[in-house]
């Protein structure tokens, strides 16, 4: 019934037709190297190397996916799959480091060193017989196909070419070309169907017009809004994996507001709008964004526990307040606000367990940064996550959460000789201000929670 009301109130087509549409196009358009311009110098030789020796051994073998669009835009992808119709096993015993991966479908990880490319056979049509959770996502599906069927499996258009070095040749089985040049995010087959079957696609239509600033389809775009309630039946890991690909795409924040103008936020971050309409937090947000995006376009690595700190600070900053004004001491209270917030977000975002313990090792170390006597300063320094803690800091100051003072002091002892430092720390008070005033308190009644012993 609810299949049937979502194709009412979107006008599209049953599954059958969906599917039959999807694979009507056999014949690809075969693109020269005249004609589609890509530079041999941008691929990988490691790619070369797979697709040859698949090919010397009697397989086809294509490089295809994100890595032809990127090279036909005339970007040096990152990344380099590979598609093939040698079965996982056959490519195996063609590599010395190969390993089988995968549960919904079999890929093969073939590694040079540490330079990992993904190998996947041709998948055929889906198969009605596949197993299914009860919205019609797709659970494990490992049937073998033809080069045009695995085309017709593959998301969107401009990721369905194939490029074979060897002959310096482009297969364009859906006019992925032409969406490209029009700069359109287009869906192969019924939107509708392709949603249910994944609806991790639905993140991915976000972050390609974000970071490809292409214009969705508007049959793309509108299914979206019915059907983003999916995402809740995701795995939380993959999700989480998706999210940290939309927010290390290099256009953070653009990804962001796609998010939110689609209606995808709920339930991956649904405080984030609150934080975003406050001016503090918002300043906040878009500098982190800003600097993880400056940092990848520069090819610099970037840690998802300072990205995924930095996003959920204000949530922790707010509940660590209440606890504080409740009566807890501030240490154990912001471990407690962090418990509340991690907790929370785990349940969304399945957020890996060094990563989170990354992120309270940030969090908890910005009261320490007000203790700028004794030994205190050179034991921060010895820390490990000092240098993220720091950088943390940093975005406080210039968001305007706190004292700018405080981040110039830190950055001359971290550059400072052994006289500087010692210089800086006899130039301070004895104690943080406002100190003294808080003496003159009554003491705060502690809260009986077990968590306080964190501190």
């Amino acid at each position: 019934m609810i299949k049937k009301f979502i194709r009412k109130i979107l006008g599209v087509k049953s599954a059958p037709e969906a599917t039959v549409a999807a694979v009507s196009n056999r014949k690809p358009t075969v693109l020269s190297a005249k004609e589609h311009g890509i530079n041999p110098q941008l691929v990988s030789a490691n790619a070369i190397r797979v697709t040859q020796t698949l090919q010397d051994n009697g397989f086809k073998a294509f490089i295809v996916g994100g890595a032809v669009r990127d090279l036909l835009t005339g970007v040096k992808p990152k990344d380099f799959d590979i598609a093939t119709n040698a079965t996982p096993e056959q490519v195996k015993r063609l590599f010395r480091r190969a390993f089988i991966i995968g549960r919904r479908f079999q890929i093969v990880h073939v590694m040079f060193g540490q330079d990992l490319l993904e190998v996947t056979t041709f998948r055929g049509p889906s198969n009605d017989a596949a197993p299914k959770d009860e919205h019609g996502r797709v659970l494990r599906d490992n049937t073998f196909g033809e080069q045009h069927e695995d085309a017709a499996r593959r998301d969107f258009t401009i990721n369905s070419m194939y490029y074979d070095p060897a002959s310096q040749t482009v297969l364009d089985y859906h006019g992925g070309i032409k969406d490209i040049r029009k700069k359109i995010l287009r869906i192969i087959g019924v939107p509708e169907a392709r949603y249910r079957e994944d609806p991790v696609r639905m993140l991915r239509v976000v972050r390609f017009a974000a970071k490809l600033q292409f214009t969705i389809d508007p049959a793309t775009q509108a299914p979206i809004a019915v059907m983003a309630p999916l995402i809740n039946n995701v795995p939380a890991a993959r999700v989480f994996d998706e999210m940290l690909k939309l927010l290390t795409s290099g256009h953070a924040m653009a990804c962001l507001q796609e998010l939110r103008k689609e209606g995808l936020h709920h339930g991956l971050m649904p405080l984030l709008d609150v934080v975003l309409e406050q001016p503090m937090g918002e300043k906040f947000i878009t500098l982190a964004l800003a600097n993880t995006d400056e940092r990848i376009q520069q090819g610099k690595r970037v840690s998802p526990s300072f990205l995924f700190a930095s996003l959920l600070w204000h949530q922790v900053l707010e509940k660590w307040e209440a606890y504080k004004a409740a009566g807890e001491f501030p240490i154990p209270a912001l471990h407690l606000a962090a418990d509340d917030v991690l907790n929370t977000q785990t349940d969304a975002l399945a957020i890996q367990r060094k990563i989170g313990a990354d992120m309270r090792d940030i969090w908890a170390m910005q009261p320490r940064f007000e203790k700028r006597v004794g030994k205190t300063p050179y034991k921060m320094l010895e820390h490990q996550r000092m240098r993220a803690a720091y950088d943390f800091l940093l975005l406080r100051c210039a968001s305007g959460e706190i004292d700018a003072e405080i981040g110039e002091w830190w950055t001359a002892f971290i550059n400072g000789d052994a006289d500087e430092r010692e210089r800086l720390i006899n130039s301070k008070p004895k104690a943080p201000a406002g100190a003294s005033a808080a003496k003159k308190r009554k003491p705060r009644r502690r809260a009986p929670r077990k968590a306080a012993a964190q501190e």
